[in-house]
C-alpha cells in the first residue's frame, strides 16, 4: 500500500497503475519491472524530479517491496530485538539455554548456539543419564546438554529416567538398569544414548556398552519383574542391585566411527570433531573454515578451499537428464552443503562417502537464501596430510627474488614448492603449485 501511495503522489500514477506495479514488483517479472521504471521515472520528472533520483526511489522501492514493515511492525521487532540482546548481554547462560530448548529439533541451529556458547566461554556439558533432562538446564556457567535433544530418545523415556533420578542418582551401570522399565527405554532408546555418550558417566566402553544391550536389557526386565512379583524384598534386593553385569569384550570403536555414531545422534558432532587432529595441516594448507568463508563470500570472494567432514550425499537428476550430487559437510565452525555437476561429480564420486574428511576447492556465489557452493576439486585429507608435511610455500609480491629462488630449486627431491602471490592493497592471493618435486 506505501509502495501504491507513493507512486500516486510522486509519479502521477492511477490507482490502477499503481496496484500493476505492487504486483510487478511482488513477483519480480523483469520486462515488467522495466516498464515500470520507464513509466515512473516519466511520471516522476513531470513532477519536478530529477532522473537520478527518480532511478534511486524506484530502486528503494523495489528493495522495499522485497521485504518491507510499516513503522508499528517494526517498532514490535525493535522491542524484541532490544529484549533479546539484553537477556543474551547479561544472562548469556539462561539465554543460550532457553534458546536451545526451543530449538530442540533443529540441529544446525542447536550447533550454532553451542559454537556461540563455546565463544562466551561457557561449558556445554555433553548428555548423560546422570546430570541431563528433557530441557536444556543451566548451571554454573555451563548448560547441560538434553537428553530429549537426542535423536531416537523420547520424551517419556527422558521424563521416565528423571524421575527415577529423583529418587536417587544412579550409582552404576547395573543400578541403572534394575530400576528403569524397558517398555519405556527400549533398545532404540539404548542405541541413541549410547552413541551420543549419555553412557559414558559409567565408565565403559562405547562400543562395550553397544555390544551389551541385550544385556543390560535382560537385566532391566528381570527387575521389573522381581520387582512385580515381589521376589525384590523376599532376597533383600531392596538396598540395590545384587547382579552384577558382564557385558561382552569386543574392539574399541575407531575415533572416527566413534564420532560418526556420535554425529549420527546428535546432528553434530559434540565431544568433538574429526577435523580437530587435522588443524596444523590445515593452517599449512591455508583452509578457510566455514564461518570466515562465508563472511568473506558476502564481502565479494567467489572461490576458496575448504575442509570438511562428510555427513550426507544425495544425487539427482537435473532438467537436462544429467546427474548431480549434494554433499553435506561439517566443519569446526558449522555446516554447509555444496553441490557437484555430473563431471565433477564422476570424478569424485567415490570420495564423497559419509564420515569421509576432505579438502574442496568451490565456487562460491552469495544468494538471498545464503551461500551457494560449487564444488571444484576435492581430495582426501588423510592423502593429502602427510604430502603437506613436505610442502614448502613461498610468499612474493613482485618478481624480484624469482632468479634467487630459482637457483635454489636446481635440486629434485620428494617436496612440493608453491608461489602464493599476494595480490596488492588486500585484494587476496594465488596459489601457484611448481609442477616438479625439490
Amino acid at each position: 500500500e506505501q509502495v501504491m501511495q507513493i507512486a500516486q503522489v510522486l509519479s502521477g500514477y492511477s490507482l490502477g497503475e499503481a496496484d500493476l506495479l505492487r504486483r510487478a514488483m511482488g513477483k519480480k517479472i523483469r520486462e515488467e519491472m522495466d516498464k515500470q521504471r520507464e513509466r515512473f521515472v516519466s511520471g516522476a520528472i513531470e513532477k519536478g524530479v530529477s532522473k537520478p533520483q527518480a532511478n534511486m526511489i524506484f530502486d528503494l522501492l523495489a528493495k522495499f517491496a522485497d521485504y518491507g514493515f510499516n513503522k508499528s511492525h517494526a517498532a514490535a521487532y525493535a522491542v524484541v530485538s532490544y529484549q533479546t540482546a539484553y537477556l543474551k548481554a547479561h544472562y548469556p547462560v539462561e539465554f543460550l539455554a532457553a534458546s536451545m530448548t526451543l530449538d530442540m529439533n533443529n540441529t544446525e541451529k542447536l550447533s550454532d548456539f553451542r559454537a556461540d556458547a563455546m565463544r562466551l566461554g561457557i561449558e556445554v556439558v555433553p548428555p548423560s543419564v546422570k546430570t541431563s533432562y528433557r530441557a536444556f538446564e543451566v548451571g554454573e556457567n555451563r548448560i547441560y546438554y538434553s537428553l530429549a535433544a537426542i535423536k531416537g530418545v523420547g520424551e517419556a523415556a527422558v521424563d521416565h529416567i528423571v524421575e527415577k533420578r529423583k529418587e536417587k542418582q544412579f550409582e552404576s551401570l547395573e543400578d541403572f538398569c534394575s530400576r528403569i522399565d524397558p517398555r519405556i527405554v527400549g533398545k532404540r532408546v539404548f542405541e541413541s544414548l549410547i552413541s551420543a555418550g549419555a553412557f559414558d558417566c559409567f565408565g565403559y566402553d562405547r562400543a562395550q556398552l553397544f555390544a551389551g544391550i541385550e544385556r543390560m536389557m535382560g537385566m532391566a526386565a528381570r527387575a521389573q519383574e522381581n520387582a512385580a512379583s515381589g521376589q525384590a524384598d523376599i532376597f533383600g534386593m531392596g538396598g540395590g542391585p545384587t547382579e552384577k553385569l558382564v557385558l561382552p569384550t569386543c574392539e574399541p570403536w575407531t575415533a572416527a566411527d566413534r564420532l560418526h555414531r556420535e554425529f549420527a545422534a546428535i546432528g553434530f558432532y559434540l565431544s568433538a570433531h574429526p577435523l580437530d587432529e587435522y588443524r596444523s595441516v590445515l593452517e599449512k594448507m591455508r583452509v578457510q573454515n566455514w564461518t570466515d568463508f562465508q563472511a568473506a563470500v558476502k564481502r565479494g570472494a567467489t572461490a576458496g578451499r575448504l575442509a570438511g567432514t562428510i555427513t550426507a550425499k544425495q544425487e539427482r537428476n537435473t532438467r537436462t537428464g544429467n546427474k548431480m550430487g549434494i554433499v553435506s559437510l561439517s566443519d569446526t565452525t558449522g555446516q554447509f552443503e555444496a553441490v557437484m555437476f555430473s563431471e565433477t561429480l564422476s570424478q569424485y564420486r567415490d570420495m564423497m562417502e559419509p564420515g569421509r574428511s576432505v579438502v574442496i576447492t568451490v565456487a562460491a556465489e552469495d544468494r538471498p537464501e545464503g551461500v551457494n557452493l560449487r564444488i571444484q576439486t576435492a581430495h582426501d585429507l588423510d592423502v593429502e596430510a602427510p604430502r603437506v608435511q613436505r610442502h614448502m610455500r613461498i610468499f612474493v609480491r613482485d618478481p624480484g627474488p624469482l632468479d634467487t629462488i630459482a637457483s635454489q630449486l636446481a635440486t629434485r627431491g620428494e617436496g612440493h614448492v608453491s608461489f602464493i602471490v599476494l595480490k596488492p592493497e588486500g585484494q587476496g592471493e594465488i596459489e601457484v603449485e611448481l609442477p616438479n618435486r625439490y
